[in-house]
């Protein structure tokens, strides 16, 4: 048995899962023997074309239309899948199972104060038809943008869902984000409706949104309606220009119902999701996807590689700005369940979610390695708060899952199946992933997503198998449709295609192993060179966060012209509170990185900071701080979320620019 397997196989599972029974499914009609995953992966970007199409017949969603042509090319560019298919996404989603789903909770809202509430498949239905009735009346069309600044509640799941249903694009943001960010995501769009909610919750404070509401209804010239989710007065009563009209939640369901049988389909590659890149080079650039390819993709994603279906309970920690929440808005096509949480996961106390996630009997709990490593430095064991009788599947994105913290998973939890799973906004989904027909190695992805040629290009060009820039070679139908505003697609070209031409570049390092599984690394524009070695920031993460007291780190090259080189690295440290950076942890630090890593990966100049600084959707920005230690100018300061790191940052005197 090899010393890095993590879990093995569980037969049972497997023979039962889904993936299996798709397998089955596809051997069946293409007359094709498939032993494994690596042979139907082998089988699915060969003939990538039916593959989807048979994926699309075996998922029994509820669409329209000839599934012919299923793509009209090979040109990963600008290919389009099933232009003639048609669907709505709000009713693929809300469709009814049978008589035990309609009357289950299928959307459950907890905030951080224990108030909790949920609505059956059939009330969330009934609520949808209530919402998209009155934003018809408001004279919503097919196309136009719906803007939201909303909390992660069910209100604003029904609120997304009826603009799906009407047809139109749905673009939201967390109302932790600053003023400046909200605008310079939402003027690109022109929307026609605003919808936010009165007031967030953070540590038990409530925080009003009026003055955000206020200034873009001012500034959002297109904007006709602001429709309040939560009763507040002090959204009620704006005092807005005459063109804005303001409209309660309560209001705009008392128009009657759009039945979902009235419900209209639209084309495949109609826009619905309007997501936003991190905005750390310039403007953020509004990315636009497809119903039809999020909603497939997801579906593949869920129900093959995450084993999601009927009593199924789903909770991801995510807010309404990140891509994972309408991620997690598909689940519910395969009738499982959503728990969405409102509020801070360490209020009242530390483990409130983890008490959450077993009062709820969530069954697939979705975090991220940054929280796992939060949980392991304050020395909490979740064993110890809760059973987790009914949980079976962490899945984990947004930062690397370091090997050590499998290990930390199964002592100090629960040896669950952990699901590593990496993709982005950039593709509302993953390109690697878990899955259950294939072990499981600390630090490493199952496999990479089915049906995608996923690829690294190296120094010897593009290899199967290796380290490198991670590149997809085929087709996909979760490719954004285009970028907002970009007519000619030059924008999009540029960001995706120009640098390695008729291939997706994705931005990541990875490392792609010969038994199928994969190790993303990091951003390739944080790949380090010191003395000329090539050194992924991922490979001192993962030492430094194991050492006690270590918080958070980030590791960025400064130009040095007396240093051999002509740069050095240097290494900031976020230490827990009364942890203070003497001497004796800097020799710690330097040493395990030495006798771990090697002599390239020990830091020049170690320090600590009070905070790193991070996007809107929790990413931190190392391009940020390289920029500030290179002397070359902040391109945006509004992406980033608690910009006054940066200043506590560059103030620094052991930080300063040397070249």
């Amino acid at each position: 048995m090899s010393a890095d397997l993590y879990r093995d196989v569980d037969e049972q599972r497997a023979n039962t899962s889904a993936m299996r029974a798709f397998m089955g499914f596809c051997a069946n009609r293409t007359q094709l023997k498939f032993d494994g995953y690596a042979q139907l992966q082998q089988w699915a970007i060969r003939d990538s074309a039916e593959f989807w199409k048979l994926f699309l017949e075996w998922s029994r969603l509820p669409v329209s239309g000839s599934p012919d042509p299923t793509v009209t090319s090979s040109d990963c560019e600008h290919a389009q899948f099933f232009p003639n298919v048609r669907l709505n996404y709000a009713r693929c989603l809300l469709r009814s199972f049978d008589a035990e789903a309609e009357n289950r909770e299928a959307v459950v809202g907890v905030r951080e104060d224990g108030n909790r509430a949920a609505l059956t498949r059939a009330e969330l239905r009934a609520a949808v038809e209530r919402f998209a009735a009155g934003l018809r009346s408001l004279g919503v069309k097919p196309g136009d943008r719906v803007v939201a600044v909303v909390r992660n509640t069910p209100e604003a799941i029904v609120a997304c869902l009826a603009v799906a249903a009407i047809g139109a694009m749905w673009s939201s943001v967390a109302p932790d984000i600053g003023d400046a960010a909200a605008l310079g995501r939402f003027s690109q769009l022109d929307p026609v409706v605003l919808i936010t909610h009165g007031e967030y919750i953070v540590h038990g404070v409530r925080k009003s949104l009026r003055e955000r509401a206020e200034l873009l209804a001012k500034e959002l010239r297109t904007v006709t309606t602001l429709v309040a989710l939560d009763e507040r007065p002090d959204i009620a009563s704006l005092s807005l220009e005459t063109r804005v009209r303001v409209v309660l939640r309560k209001e705009l369901e008392g128009y009657g119902a759009l039945p979902m049988s009235e419900w209209d389909e639209f084309p495949f590659n109609q826009p619905l999701f309007v997501l936003f890149s991190s905005g750390t080079t310039g403007a953020p650039k509004c990315l636009m996807h497809g119903a039809g390819g999020s909603l497939i993709e997801h579906h593949k994603e869920h129900v093959l590689h995450s084993s999601f279906g009927s009593g199924e309970k789903l909770y991801f920690h995510t807010s309404a700005g990140w891509m994972m929440w309408n991620w997690q808005l598909s689940a519910l096509a395969c009738d499982t369940q959503i728990v969405v949480f409102d509020g801070s996961p360490t209020f009242p106390v530390q483990d409130a979610l983890l008490r959450m996630l077993d009062r709820e009997q969530v069954t697939i709990f979705g975090t991220s390695a940054t929280y796992l490593h939060a949980l392991q430095q304050l020395g909490l064991s979740p064993a110890s708060v809760a059973p987790f009788e009914k949980l079976h599947t962490l899945q984990s994105t947004g930062s690397i899952l370091y090997d050590a913290q499998y290990d930390w998973i199964a002592s100090e939890f629960k040896h669950l199946e952990v699901h590593s799973i990496s993709g982005g906004t950039d593709i509302v989904g993953c390109f690697v992933l878990g899955n259950p027909l294939l072990q499981t190695y600390r630090g490493e992805s199952q496999c990479v997503s089915l049906g995608m040629d996923v690829r690294v290009m190296t120094g010897q060009g593009v290899q199967r198998h290796g380290e490198g820039e991670l590149v997809c070679m085929n087709p996909f139908p979760s490719r954004p449709v285009g970028i907002y505003g970009d007519s000619n697609g030059d924008r999009f070209h540029k960001t995706y295609f120009a640098e390695n031409p008729g291939m997706w570049t994705h931005g990541d390092q990875v490392r792609l192993l010969e038994r199928g599984s994969a190790r993303i690394l990091g951003r390739s524009d944080g790949t380090l060179n010191v003395r000329g070695v090539r050194i992924g920031p991922a490979e001192i993460y993962s030492v430094v966060l194991s050492v006690p007291g270590v918080v958070q780190a980030m590791a960025v090259e400064q130009q040095a012209p007396r240093e051999p080189g002509g740069s050095r690295l240097v290494l900031l440290l976020v230490l827990q509170e009364g942890v203070v950076l003497d001497r004796g942890l800097t020799l710690r630090i330097k040493k395990e990185l030495n006798q771990k890593g090697s002599p390239n990966h020990v830091p020049a100049v170690i320090v600590q900071v009070p905070g790193l600084p991070a996007t809107h959707s929790g990413k931190y920005s190392e391009k940020a701080v390289r920029d500030l230690l290179n002397g070359k100018p902040l391109t945006n300061r509004g992406a980033m979320r608690n910009p006054e790191t940066l200043d506590a940052i560059g103030a620094h005197p052991e930080l300063q620019p040397l070249a």
